[in-house]
């Protein structure tokens, strides 16, 4: 499985799930970091399209339903790599998408500015898929071929105490090929 991300950021092969929960990174910022995340809507409940509406500003937030704590949240990922493998992209990778929130690695805060965000359906106790790792890995050795990316972190790692993707359930020694992970 190969992929190649095209001069628009935007990667060949995935599909396409535009999301308006971007905007430009500053003027010269390199991309040089992946954060790996994990989501499911509702918890444990896969290959819904939940997390899609909730990217696409379509999740249905009424005070009676399962997701009124959403109530105008404005989030999205670059990817979202599903349990059976397929690979969707919401944002273009030369754009920023709102991923980390509130976050620092290595002394820079704001990750948003010079990162790239990738879901994996699921949750942080659980493990993940033999498909999302593969898919995993291919996107990153394509990203790396298109941007300078020097290290791979979870969501746990640049934003500690306030988040705890992927978890316990993902397999760190199956993703960060040719990158560094560190807690700094």
């Amino acid at each position: 499985m190969q992929f190649s991300v095209g001069r628009d950021g935007w990667v060949a092969r995935a599909r396409r799930v535009p999301s308006a929960n971007f905007d430009m990174r500053p003027d010269g910022t390199l991309i040089s970091l992946l954060v790996i995340h994990c989501i499911s809507l509702p918890r444990g409940e896969y290959g819904g399209n939940a997390v899609l509406a909730l990217f696409t500003n379509h999740l249905d937030t009424r005070a009676e339903g399962p997701f009124a704590d959403l109530a105008g949240v404005r989030v999205s990922s670059h990817f979202l790599i599903r349990r059976d493998g397929e690979l969707l992209q919401f944002v273009s990778c030369l754009h920023r998408a709102w991923h980390a929130g509130p976050s620092t690695w290595r002394g820079r805060t704001r990750c948003n500015d010079f990162s790239i965000g990738i879901e994996l359906e699921g949750v942080d106790d659980q493990s993940f898929t033999a498909a999302q790792y593969q898919v995993l890995a291919a996107l990153q050795q394509a990203l790396q071929a298109r941007y300078p990316l020097r290290a791979i972190q979870g969501h746990c790692d640049i934003a500690p105490g306030r988040k705890t993707d992927p978890g316990t359930g993902f397999d760190w020694t199956q993703a960060g090929r040719g990158l560094t992970r560190d807690r700094g």
